[in-house]
């Protein structure tokens, strides 16, 4: 990773810090997946339309570092 990626990435997380703090952001974080590691994160909002934005606006999606997919959770339980 070159200092550049390592920086938006520093980027990304305190993005997604920042949702948390707004209590947008459930969870988030890398993947250990065997096949290749990637994120994911689970975003509580009022509507589906407010999803796009958000990743649109992740510094690592900005600067084509990263790419994103949503999956609404319809029927999710969530600890209050």
């Amino acid at each position: 990773m070159t200092d550049d990626e390592r920086n938006i990435m520093l980027q990304h997380i305190e993005y997604w810090k920042e949702q948390m703090d707004k209590g947008i952001a459930v969870a988030f974080g890398p993947v250990l997946d065997p096949n290749g590691v990637y994120g994911a994160g689970i975003i509580q909002v009022d509507d589906e339309a407010e999803t796009r934005p958000l990743a649109e606006n992740d510094p690592a999606i900005l600067s084509g570092l990263q790419t994103f997919e949503i999956y609404p959770m319809p029927n999710a339980i969530v600890k209050q």
